[in-house]
């Protein structure tokens, strides 16, 4: 983890460094212990009103495709800066017409130990075809999680709201205006 200032660092050290014309706006910084990823927004492709789902598809993929390869230089260059600068490195990603993409980016081993109830979940996601492998299965699992992280982090912080709360009216807390024995 990093704080939140050395995050504001690290993204203004990215909005100050990358060219203007790169992206339309530069939409999030990430990092964690072993990378940093950047994702910009792009300008979607001008269609023809009415085109179908699989031409509009089509097209966002292929304006995806332009982007990184005639930006290819230009981000490597700043990757090393970058890489150089806060010992991590530099995935790339972009945002083009509601659609996000990421460029090659790293993906890195996490040790766990698993107890059986556990390990029988990954297993069972792997006999149904969710995943390959219990690695798959994990990644799988986390993604989940992922997706409903707003709503279950929001409502743990109100629970921890109210476990503070109680916690203050306990009985190891001394009542407001109590006199004390010498008074």
């Amino acid at each position: 983890m990093i704080t939140t200032e050395q995050q504001e660092k690290l993204r203004g050290w990215f909005t100050g460094r990358l060219p203007d014309d790169l992206f339309e706006e530069l939409v999030e910084v990430t990092v964690d212990r072993e990378e940093v990823t950047v994702i910009g927004r792009i300008p979607a492709p001008r269609l023809a009103e009415g085109v179908s789902g699989a031409e509009k598809e089509a097209a966002v993929q292929g304006r995806v495709q332009e982007f990184r390869e005639r930006t290819r230089e230009t981000r490597i260059a700043v990757a090393r800066e970058a890489e150089h600068r806060f010992r991590r490195k530099v995935s790339w990603g972009v945002e083009c017409a509601g659609e996000r993409s990421l460029f090659t980016h790293i993906s890195a081993p996490v040790m766990t130990r698993l107890r059986q109830p556990e390990r029988q979940v990954l297993d069972t996601l792997i006999a149904a075809g969710v995943a390959r492998s219990r690695s798959d299965a994990l990644a799988w699992c986390v993604r989940l999680v992922q997706r409903h992280t707003d709503d279950w982090l929001t409502e743990l912080r109100d629970s921890l709201e109210h476990v503070q709360r109680v916690r203050a009216q306990g009985p190891d807390t001394e009542p407001e205006n109590t006199p004390t024995d010498s008074e």
